[in-house]
């Protein structure tokens, strides 16, 4: 057990065991990488002149159901930290409960939006109830992994950009002792852009700031805030995320070490966030609320980062290597040698089910009389659905002008008797429903994008149909609601089907299309791209892999070698519009056409 001091904050720069010591550090979220790579890309940030891993805490992932835990795998905190020991690398852990991060609703799990008086982020009882509960079984884990007790934890962040929250005064001081009463003895943070520093912060914690250019002085405004602390850049933004629709946004790598440059000249420390972003596998995405505009961002995680989303080279990376080399008395490692990555050959697509035939394998449906949203939907040990798709289905007699009254999140198809009719979502909300005879099935198939994950929004991302949907003016009644998740489970039942078929002529969508890929050896890295396909979600041996749409700006899914097998690989894709008959495997990612992140307006605003 070390007897040594930990990270202190006591003068104008950090002492570590008791020396001047610099944070040079980097953001992993072990959640976005797989498992099997987590020591390579550990490896590579330290040859890079790291000493610090940063990451936060999915608290969705790790209680996905109320009082259901997991740490393990995939999620194996505890290993993923002892890992970065081993390595040679401290930790500075960001255990939220909210991280924002681009991930669905900040990363808090959707079952506490089923209060509909539910106050996120506040002393709100239902919200601290939960919290305490989380951090009971948190903290035991982490706390022996502290710098005190002989672990690479040298410091703990509280909560995560409150400033820019800031609903309730109560809160901070809350999780703070939160984490004290737990045995979290070590430096605590906080982190707030510019405008967040004015009031994200808590007595007895060191501030931090969040930016990426050297704009407003922001780190002057630091240190005059807080005179005779050390300064620390606690996320300094390497690149940007992407959104649908748009484009792909990149930072210049010479514009990125000048200003590294001038942050280190005078002594401050630095996290780079992200220096690997990865990838926001399966439904995990979030999304933005930017001046009343919802904006889902893509699946990957690329983040225009030094490490890309596949753990590649960049130039932000050499650059950063040749600058952080300064800072050490020894040679740097040397840099680990890239993963080879494989073209497979096409995949064929082979079989085909029907939306409408995959729903005997769904939990049973729901009759209501009024619809209802996801999350309170009696699913998953009435825990309510998190992710993925809810279908609503009710009878009407008559055509006339369907109208969501905005009460569709986030995307709904609309078919009557199972033919396609037109989309709601936020631009289009009516649309005239084809007149016929008699009584007909109207089905709305409605999509959760993403939950969005920061600004004052967060009380407000209930899924599905979270009210009325009328049709000539008249509410509609008596649904039928199937939970479309398409958990684990669910694709076991859909593979074992009885009921799939070679793929006809004009196939019915939306649909699930099966195709088998044969790796031959070892399997490899590599990316599939879906030419002449439209918008879905693509699985490989049942792992979610996550969401394609022709719009792009994404235009490829990285596929991680570890997650295939030698032999045949099963992969599943669920197609909302459009078809082709194969799939398609190329060696590099492509992201979409680019645009510099300064000129993308949200940014400039944080």
């Amino acid at each position: 057990m070390s007897q040594k001091e930990g990270l202190r904050a006591n003068s104008f720069q950090f002492t570590l065991e008791g020396e001047p010591f610099r944070i040079l550090g980097g953001s992993i979220h072990y959640f976005r990488v797989p498992r099997a790579y987590w020591e390579d890309r550990l490896l590579k940030m330290r040859a890079c002149g790291v000493n610090t891993l940063t990451t936060y805490v999915p608290w969705n992932l790790h209680e996905p159901e109320r009082g259901v835990f997991n740490f393990q795998d995939q999620l194996d905190l505890k290993a993923y930290i002892s890992l970065a020991a081993e390595l040679g690398l401290w930790v500075i852990l960001r255990p939220g409960p909210y991280i924002c991060a681009e991930w669905d609703l900040g990363g808090l799990p959707s079952w506490l939006l089923r209060d509909k008086n539910m106050k996120l982020r506040t002393t709100y009882p239902g919200f601290t109830e939960a919290v305490n509960s989380f951090f009971d079984k948190l903290i035991p884990i982490i706390k022996p992994l502290q710098f005190e007790e002989g672990g690479p934890i040298i410091a703990v962040q509280v909560e995560n950009e409150y400033g820019s929250y800031a609903k309730d005064e109560q809160y901070m001081p809350f999780i703070k002792e939160a984490l004290l009463s737990r045995g979290i003895n070590e430096l605590l943070l906080t982190s707030d852009n510019r405008e967040g520093l004015k009031c994200g912060g808590v007595d007895g914690v060191l501030k931090t700031v969040n930016l990426q250019r050297l704009a407003y002085g922001t780190i002057q405004y630091l240190a005059y805030m807080q005179p005779q602390k050390p300064l620390l850049v606690m996320e300094y933004w390497s690149g940007w995320f992407d959104v649908w629709s748009e484009s792909h946004h990149v930072f210049p790598a010479e514009d990125m070490l000048a200003v590294v440059t001038q942050i280190l000249e005078p002594g401050v420390s630095i996290n780079l966030y992200m220096f690997h972003g990865g990838t926001s596998f399966g439904f995990m995405n979030g999304a933005v609320a930017h001046l009343g505009t919802y904006k889902p961002q893509v699946g990957s995680y690329d983040y225009d980062a030094p490490l890309s989303e596949a753990g590649d080279y960049t130039t932000k990376y050499q650059l950063l290597r040749n600058l952080f080399s300064q800072f050490h008395s020894e040679k740097l490692p040397e840099v680990p040698s890239l993963q080879a990555r494989r073209v497979y050959d096409p995949v064929i697509i082979q079989q085909h089910l029907s939306l409408w035939e995959s729903l005997q394998f769904t939990e049973k449906p729901l009759k209501s009389e009024e619809p209802v949203n996801m999350e309170n939907l009696p699913v998953n040990s009435n825990n309510g659905q998190s992710y993925g798709y809810t279908l609503y289905e009710t009878t009407i007699s008559s055509g006339g002008l369907l109208n969501s009254k905005k009460n569709v999140k986030d995307r709904a198809l609309v078919f009557v008797d199972r033919h396609f009719v037109g989309v709601l979502d936020y631009k289009s909300v009516e649309f005239a429903l084809p007149d016929g005879k008699g009584e007909r099935t109207l089905s709305l198939l409605v999509e959760n994008c993403g939950r969005v994950n920061y600004g004052k929004a967060l009380d407000d991302q209930r899924k599905g149909l979270v009210g009325d949907i009328v049709l000539n003016h008249v509410p509609l009644k008596d649904f039928t609601i199937y939970c479309l998740d398409m958990k684990p489970n669910f694709l076991k039942r859909l593979s074992a089907a009885s009921q799939w078929n070679s793929v006809p002529q004009k196939p019915s969508f939306p649909g699930f299309f099966q195709g088998m890929l044969y790796v031959d050896g070892h399997p490899r890295d590599t990316f599939i791209r879906l030419p002449g396909w439209s918008k879905g979600v693509v699985f490989i041996n049942g792992q979610n892999l996550g969401r394609h749409w022709s719009i792009g700006p994404q235009k490829t899914l990285y596929l991680p070698g570890p997650w295939l097998k030698s032999g045949n690989n099963q992969i599943i894709v669920f197609e909302e519009q459009k078809a082709d008959d194969k799939l398609v495997f190329v060696e590099n990612p492509d992201h979409g056409k680019t645009i510099d992140v300064y000129k993308y307006p949200f940014c400039v605003l944080l």
